[in-house]
C-alpha cells in the first residue's frame, strides 16, 4: 500500500511541476506582451500630445525653419517622458534635440535607429532589439511634421524595455518561487491526505487477507459514494458470491458423498454376509447390480451437470416441434403404467440440442411417474407463442407444498411432502434447469398439494450460435 501511495503522489508531484514549469513561460510570455502593449499605448498618447500641439503651432506660424527648431526645443524642454521613454526631434535630415538630453548609444543620432529615423517621409512605428542587454529592445513611434503636406522633420517617441522587461522578471521570479511552495503544500497536504483516501483500500486489503476457508463472513464496511465506495460494495457482492458457491459446492460434495456412501455401504454389507447358496448368492449380485446401476446413474448425472459449464455443451439443431413432441411421447409412455396423453402439438421449428431436450423432458415424465399413481394421469404437449416454445409436462399427482417450491430444482433436493422416497439421487430437476439456462430459457412451475403439477418449459425458438473462439 506504501509503494502505490508513494507512486500516487509522485505522479502528483511530477504533474505539478510539469504544470508549473509550462505555466512559468507561458506567465513570462504573457506579462512581457502586456508590458509591451502598455508602453505602445504611452508612446502612441505621447505622439498625440506632440501631433496636437504642432498642429495648433503650424496652423498660426509661418513657414519659417528657425521658428520650427524653436517650436521642438520648447515643447522637448516643456514635456517630460515617461520612465524609460525618450523623445527624438530630427528636422530636414538632421539631429535637432532629445529629451533626455543623453542618449543611449543604439539611439543616438549616429546610429542605425538615428540614420532610419532622420530619413523618414511616412510615419511608422516598431520593435528593435540590440544587443546591450542595458537597452534590451526599443519600441518607437514617429510621426512626421509636414506643412502643406511637405515633410520637414520627425518627431520619435522611443521607449527602452530593459527597466520593465527586469520589473517584469521579478513578477516571474515571484510567481516561480509561490508556484513551487504551492506545489511543495499540496505535495505535503496530499501526502497526509491521501492516507485517508486509501483507508478502504487497506481495509480491503486487511479483510482479504482475514477471509480463509473456514470463514467467509467478512465484509468491507461501506461508507460515503464515489470509487472507491463502489469499489468496496462490488468486493462484497463478490465474496457474497464466493461464499454462496462455496457453500454450494460443500453442500454438493457432502450430498454427493452421502450418496455415493449409501450404495457402497450396501454392496460392502451384503458381500461380506453372502454364503455359499446359489440362490443366495443370485439375489445378493442381483442387488449389487442394481447399485452399481443407480451409482452409474449418479455419475452420469453429475458429469452432466459438470459439463454444462462447458462452451460446447449444446449441439444445436434444426428441431421440428409437433414431430419433436411425439417423439418424446412415445417415449415416456413406457415408462410406468400410467394414463399418459399427449397434449396439443407446438407448430414450426427451433432451434436447440434434440438430446439435452430429450433428457429434461424424460426427466420431467420421469418425475410425474414416481409421484403418481397408475390412475394419475400425465400429459405431455407443446405449443408455440410468439419467439417461444412451451414445452409442459401435467401430472394429477400429489402435488408439491408451496415451501418446496422454490427449492426443489436444487441438487440433491427432494419435496419433503413425497409419499415414498425418490428413486434417484434429486438430481433430476436440477439437470432440467440446468438444460432450460443453457437454451437461454427458463422452467415454471405451477402445483398444489392433492391437485398435481405442471412443469413447463420456456424455450427461445432461434437459440444463437456461440461465437467461435
Amino acid at each position: 500500500m506504501g509503494e502505490t501511495r508513494t507512486r500516487i503522489l509522485l505522479i502528483y508531484a511530477l504533474t505539478m511541476l510539469a504544470a508549473v514549469g509550462i505555466a512559468v513561460p507561458i506567465f513570462r510570455t504573457l506579462l512581457f506582451r502586456e508590458v509591451d502593449s502598455r508602453v505602445q499605448a504611452d508612446l502612441q498618447e505621447e505622439l498625440e500630445d506632440f501631433a496636437k500641439t504642432y498642429a495648433a503651432w503650424d496652423a498660426v506660424t509661418p513657414e519659417d525653419d528657425a521658428a520650427l527648431e524653436d517650436f521642438v526645443k520648447d515643447f522637448l524642454s516643456e514635456t517630460i517622458p515617461e520612465d524609460d521613454n525618450y523623445h527624438l526631434v530630427f528636422l530636414n535630415g538632421e539631429f535637432v534635440r532629445s529629451n533626455p538630453r543623453t542618449l543611449p548609444k543604439d539611439i543616438a543620432p549616429e546610429s542605425g535607429l538615428g540614420q532610419q529615423w532622420a530619413t523618414l517621409t511616412t510615419a511608422i512605428e516598431g520593435r528593435v532589439t540590440v544587443a546591450d542587454p542595458a537597452v534590451g529592445s526599443v519600441l518607437y513611434s514617429t510621426y512626421v511634421l509636414e506643412t502643406n503636406d511637405i515633410p520637414r522633420g520627425v518627431f520619435v517617441a522611443a521607449h527602452l524595455s530593459a527597466g520593465e522587461r527586469t520589473e517584469a522578471l521579478a513578477g516571474v521570479y515571484v510567481f516561480t518561487k509561490v508556484s513551487i511552495g504551492v506545489v511543495l503544500l499540496a505535495f505535503l497536504l496530499a501526502w497526509l491526505a491521501s492516507q485517508q483516501l486509501l483507508k478502504p483500500v487497506q481495509s480491503l486489503a486487511h479483510t482479504a487477507r482475514s477471509i480463509s476457508e473456514t470463514d467467509l463472513s467478512r465484509r468491507l464496511e461501506v461508507q460515503g459514494t464515489g470509487e472507491l465506495a463502489e469499489l468496496s460494495r462490488t468486493f462484497n457482492a463478490m465474496m457474497n458470491r464466493v461464499q454462496s458457491a462455496f457453500e454450494s459446492q460443500r453442500n454438493f460434495i457432502n450430498d454427493a458423498g452421502h450418496e455415493l456412501f449409501t450404495p457402497l455401504t450396501i454392496i460392502q454389507g451384503h458381500l461380506e454376509v453372502m454364503g455359499d447358496d446359489p440362490e443366495e448368492r443370485t439375489a445378493t449380485l442381483a442387488l449389487v447390480m442394481d447399485e452399481i446401476d443407480r451409482m452409474s446413474r449418479f455419475a452420469n448425472d453429475l458429469l452432466l451437470l459438470a459439463q454444462a459449464e462447458q462452451p460446447n455443451f449444446l449441439q444445436l439443431e434444426t428441431i421440428n416441434v409437433a414431430d419433436f413432441t411425439k417423439e418424446i411421447f412415445a417415449k415416456v409412455s413406457v415408462l410406468a403404467d400410467r394414463q399418459w396423453q399427449l397434449g396439443s402439438l407446438g407448430r414450426g421449428v427451433m432451434v436447440g440440442d434434440r438430446q439435452r431436450l430429450t433428457g429434461a423432458l424424460l426427466n420431467l415424465s420421469r418425475n410425474a411417474a414416481q409421484h403418481t399413481q397408475p390412475t394419475d394421469t400425465i400429459e405431455l404437449g407443446s405449443t408455440t407463442l410468439g419467439d417461444n416454445v412451451r414445452f409442459w409436462v401435467r401430472d394429477t399427482g400429489e402435488g408439491i407444498a408451496p415451501a418446496d417450491q422454490t427449492r426443489i430444482f436444487d441438487r440433491f433436493a427432494r419435496a419433503a411432502n413425497t409419499y415414498r422416497k425418490s428413486e434417484g439421487a434429486g438430481l433430476g430437476l436440477a439437470i432440467v434447469k440446468t438444460v432450460a439456462d443453457s437454451h437461454q430459457g427458463t422452467i415454471e412451475l405451477v402445483s398444489q398439494p392433492g391437485t398435481g403439477s405442471t412443469f413447463t418449459l420456456v424455450l427461445p425458438l432461434d437459440l444463437p450460435q456461440p461465437e467461435a473462439p
